[in-house]
């Protein structure tokens, strides 16, 4: 069987391993470097087939199967029967996007949380909602820890048919830990935005719990990914391609 028949045909087979292994491990894959050498030939002379590829490097057809394996299962480069080898889809616009979002952390994505105390009522909770012009309130304590969240949701069920729902305060209506979703700074943007979906929320806070540090304790709230900040992210990072 020829190089390049028997890197297509287990393609599919070590695709399916890498991405298990890449899910498992959270890691990228680090190119050799004679990896790179065949991603630069294939880049310069594509089509090309696996004979002539390790022709160009000095070697033999078999020293270079499995690097051509794992650059197919990367999508780095690609191959068809009778054709050759040519550069894969991670190097079209689509894939350099996907590529992206797969590295972009939710820090570089977040925002200002629009929080309110816990002592605040449900009055002030409106009031906040319609300055910061944001359907999720984070409530933190006085240490600046996150103790719950408060939706536009909560605030119309407490609010309906009760006229003296101003006055009721926040903490008798918000969701509490450790029933609030949350992301670390660290998460991947792509992360947050699963996790949005699963739980049919449209902000996220983000919190920063240290190591060692008391499980009972609040984290700290550093900031909030909503569905707007991904939108955002998408429109800029689009734009760099």
């Amino acid at each position: 069987m020829s190089d390049m028949a028997h890197a297509a045909a287990k393609k599919t087979d070590v695709a399916r391993r890498g991405r298990d292994r890449a899910g498992k491990e959270g890691t990228a894959i680090e190119l050799t470097g004679r990896q790179r050498e065949i991603i630069a030939i294939v880049k310069q002379h594509a089509p090309i087939t696996g004979e002539q590829i390790a022709e160009s490097l000095g070697l033999s057809r078999p020293t270079i199967r499995s690097d051509l394996s794992v650059l197919m299962m990367l999508g780095l480069i690609d191959a068809k029967p009778k054709v050759g080898y040519f550069l894969g889809k991670a190097f079209s616009p689509e894939g350099k996007l996907n590529l992206r979002l797969k590295e972009i952390k939710v820090k570089e994505a977040m925002s200002r949380p629009a929080a309110i105390r816990e002592n605040a009522t449900v009055h002030d909770a409106v009031f906040t909602m319609f300055l910061e012009q944001s359907s999720m309130l984070t409530v933190t304590d006085d240490a600046g820890g996150l103790t719950g969240v408060v939706t536009v949701k909560d605030l119309l069920k407490v609010a309906f048919g009760n006229p003296n729902a101003s006055s009721i305060p926040v903490q008798m209506v918000m969701t509490r830990l450790p029933r609030v979703v949350t992301v670390s700074p660290e998460d991947t943007v792509l992360e947050a935005a699963a996790k949005m979906i699963e739980h049919q929320v449209s902000a996220l806070p983000v919190v920063l719990r240290r190591e060692g540090e008391d499980e009972q304790k609040p984290p700290e709230l550093i900031g909030k990914i909503s569905k707007t900040n991904v939108v955002q992210l998408l429109v800029d990072v689009a734009s760099e391609l």
